[in-house]
């Protein structure tokens, strides 16, 4: 009776190209089954607050940059044109809030130039977006 033999030899190295497969299936998984919360809009850092409060409502975001340059969602414009932008969005009658995210760093006299400029538009309502520390 004739025995069968292997006519290769056994392997005595291991394969990392199977191992390297796995992990980059790994990769691509958890990339594209996480969900990245991507926070649009200006760099702003905003001043500290004991009694800050999460607002979800549809708002109108005003941002003020240290530099003092003036973002109506996402669209620059300056202080002195910050009304004319803000007329076309703002609906009147209704509860809509506006919110000033302005820098630290802006002066107080650059806010008050901002909120004025709210007010002569037609908006009622504001809040100054803060951080709770």
């Amino acid at each position: 009776m004739k025995r069968l033999e292997p006519s290769n030899p056994p392997l005595t190295t291991f394969s990392m190209a199977s191992l390297t497969d796995i992990v980059m299936l790994l990769v691509i998984f958890f990339l594209l089954s996480s969900s990245y919360i991507v926070q649009p809009g200006i760099k702003v850092e905003l001043p500290d607050s004991e009694t800050a409060q999460v607002v979800d409502e549809k708002n109108i975001v005003i941002a003020v940059t240290r530099e003092g340059v003036v973002w109506v969602q996402n669209e620059r414009t300056t202080v002195a044109r910050l009304a004319a932008s803000l007329r076309p969005q703002i609906i009147h009658g209704s509860s809509q809030t506006i919110v000033i995210k302005a820098d630290k760093q802006v002066s107080l006299e650059t806010a008050v130039h901002v909120i004025d400029q709210v007010k002569a538009a037609g908006g009622e309502r504001f809040l100054i977006a803060t951080v709770k520390e």
